[in-house]
This record gives C-alpha cells, sequence and structure tokens, in this order.
C-alpha cells in the first residue's frame, strides 16, 4: 500500500502521477460514453443534439478547470482557462478543413462521426507526443519561447493575407502518394475503413483502403498542421505540461460534438479566422512586450481577457456580417470550406 502511494504521489513532467492518471481516466470514460452509449449505431447526427453534446463538453472542461484552480492555484487555473479558449477557437478553424474533407470525399453524415472518433484517438496521442517534446525542449533551451512567438507571428501575419485562400484537396502531395503507392477505392463500402476486392490487373483479392480511411487520413494530418500552430500558442501561455495537455485535449474531445453544428453553418464565421491570426500575433507579441515593460510575464487574467474579447468580437462580427442574405454571399467567397 505505501508502494502504491509514494507511486501515485511521485512526480512525472512536474505533476503527481495521480493527477495524470486522474485525467486519463476521465477521458477514457468520456470516449467510452461517447463510442458505447450515446453513438453505439452508425447514424447522422443533428445540430440540436450537436450543440447539447458540446455544452455538457463544454461544462465539464469548466469544471476541470475549476478543480484545477482549486488544487494548483489561480495562475494555472487561469493559464488552463486561457489555453482551452485558445484551443478551443483553432478548432473552430479546424472544423473549416474537416468539413472541406469530408465533401471531398462525399462521406455519408451517419459515417462521419466514426471518422472523427478514431481521428481523436490520434489525436490525443499526437498532442501527446508534441507536448512532451516541446517541454522538454523549453526545459533546456528557455529560448526555444522566443522561437515560438515569432513563428505564431508569423502565421499570424500569414493567416491574415490568406484567409480567403481556397485549397484544393486535389492537389494534395501525401492524397496523390496514397493514391499512387496503394490500392484504393472509388467508393464507400458502409463503414469500413478497407475492403478486400479483386486487383484490376492479377485478379487476386488484396486489401484496398475506402475514401473514409483517406478522409481519416487527412484529417489527422490536419490536426499536426494545426497543432504546429496551437501547442507553441499555449507554450507561450504557460509551460507546464500538465496545463498544456489537458486544455488542448479537454478543447479537442468537444471537436467532435461541435463539429455538426458548426459544419452546417460555417457560413457564420467567415471572419473568425481574422480574430484568430490576431490572436496569433497577440500571443506571439506577448513575450516581447514583457521584455519591454520588464517584467516577468505579462498577467494571466490580462491575457485571458485580450484574447477572449478579441474571439468574441471575431464571432459576433461575423454572425452581423453574415446574417440573413449575407450568408451565402460569405458562404461562397473562399475560406477553408
Amino acid at each position: 500500500m505505501e508502494l502504491l502511494s509514494y507511486f501515485l504521489d511521485n512526480l512525472w513532467l512536474g505533476k503527481p502521477v495521480w493527477m495524470w492518471l486522474t485525467f486519463v481516466g476521465i477521458v477514457i470514460v468520456l470516449l467510452a460514453l461517447d463510442l458505447g452509449v450515446l453513438h453505439r449505431t452508425h447514424r447522422a447526427i443533428g445540430i440540436l443534439e450537436s450543440l447539447v453534446l458540446s455544452a455538457g463538453y463544454i461544462a465539464l472542461a469548466l469544471l476541470y478547470g475549476v478543480w484545477v484552480w482549486w488544487e494548483l492555484g489561480a495562475e494555472p487555473g487561469l493559464a488552463y482557462f486561457t489555453g482551452f479558449a485558445i484551443e478551443k477557437a483553432l478548432a473552430i478553424d479546424n472544423v473549416f478543413v474537416i468539413a472541406m474533407i469530408f465533401s471531398f470525399f462525399a462521406v455519408p453524415p451517419r459515417y462521419q462521426h466514426r471518422v472523427l472518433f478514431w481521428g481523436i484517438l490520434g489525436v490525443i496521442v499526437l498532442r501527446a507526443l508534441m507536448i512532451g517534446l516541446g517541454a522538454a525542449i523549453v526545459s533546456e533551451f528557455a529560448w526555444v519561447l522566443y522561437v515560438f512567438a515569432v513563428f505564431l507571428i508569423g502565421t499570424g501575419v500569414k493567416m491574415l493575407m490568406f484567409a480567403d485562400k481556397e485549397t484544393d484537396i486535389s492537389t494534395n502531395p501525401l492524397l496523390k502518394l496514397i493514391r499512387r503507392r496503394f490500392n484504393v477505392t472509388d467508393e464507400h463500402h458502409g463503414e469500413r475503413f478497407f475492403v478486400r476486392k479483386p486487383d484490376p490487373k492479377t485478379g487476386k483479392m488484396v486489401r484496398f483502403m475506402t475514401p473514409l480511411f483517406l478522409a481519416l487520413i487527412l484529417i489527422e494530418i490536419a490536426d499536426v498542421i494545426f497543432a504546429v500552430d496551437s501547442v507553441p500558442a499555449i507554450f507561450a501561455i504557460t509551460t507546464d505540461p500538465f496545463i498544456v495537455y489537458t486544455s488542448n485535449i479537454f478543447a479537442i474531445l468537444g471537436l467532435r460534438a461541435l463539429y455538426f453544428a458548426l459544419a452546417a453553418m460555417v457560413h457564420r464565421f467567415h471572419y473568425l479566422k481574422y480574430a484568430l491570426a490576431v490572436v496569433l500575433i497577440v500571443i506571439g507579441s506577448k513575450i516581447f512586450i514583457a521584455d519591454l515593460l520588464g517584467i516577468d510575464k505579462v498577467p494571466p487574467l490580462l491575457s485571458l481577457l485580450v484574447i477572449s474579447s478579441i474571439l468574441a468580437t471575431g464571432v459576433l462580427y461575423s454572425i452581423f456580417k453574415t446574417r440573413g442574405g449575407a450568408a451565402g454571399q460569405h458562404s461562397s467567397e473562399g475560406g477553408k470550406a
């Protein structure tokens, strides 16, 4: 018993093992509840159900943030909420890409949740690797934070310049490589990622990838690309791996539920991309502003208020500008989806 207690209280990446195990347990329970209870059968998810589920995930994430505040203190609590807000906002931008991928592969609505579920499992592992690597680098080389800051500012400026540029999935190099090197079927086969069919050349039964699996691959790649932005953004808020990872995963867990509501009205968030670009520039500038002011860092509460205000402005302005007949106009203007 004493050995177990010693193990649970032992520090791993700056926090007791029991904290990490508790968080992992919560994630496993949520995934099991999602797949085993709420979505045992493949079906299309309506907007109302999507909003209710998303509200539930957000409520759980906020409750967990309250616990972080109570257990670890005000500063880690504020860092968690700020990280959650940043990742949630960037995840909304990811919805544009996911919707475009599903549309390109003509994935039936009843199978989209299956792709997103397995995509989330991949995200949980990939984010753990990226955050662990980032934490190790930052702990050894503090100056890397300045590199992150410059990268975020550059990314934000690029987003402002190319916010309306369309992406053509058919020209994706990875997709071209997969089609060239592997057996790929153009038609869907229900919920299956792979199917056995006769080879057109030899007549032998071989394994083919289905469009559902190709969609999953591109969604995972898209998340890696988005993580290159979001992970440095949260490291600019806090270098605590526990806060970075838990805020990231809680924001992403609710993305599946939120997707089905947002995908139906992506045109209403046309200007949110500009707000996200400004947020990245602001986050990247924080470390330089702190140096100019001669302070250790910008107060966490101020960061949270500024970032939340920018995002709220982007959402409200988007809804205002795309109301009524303007919605269709902005839906066709470009964007990512």
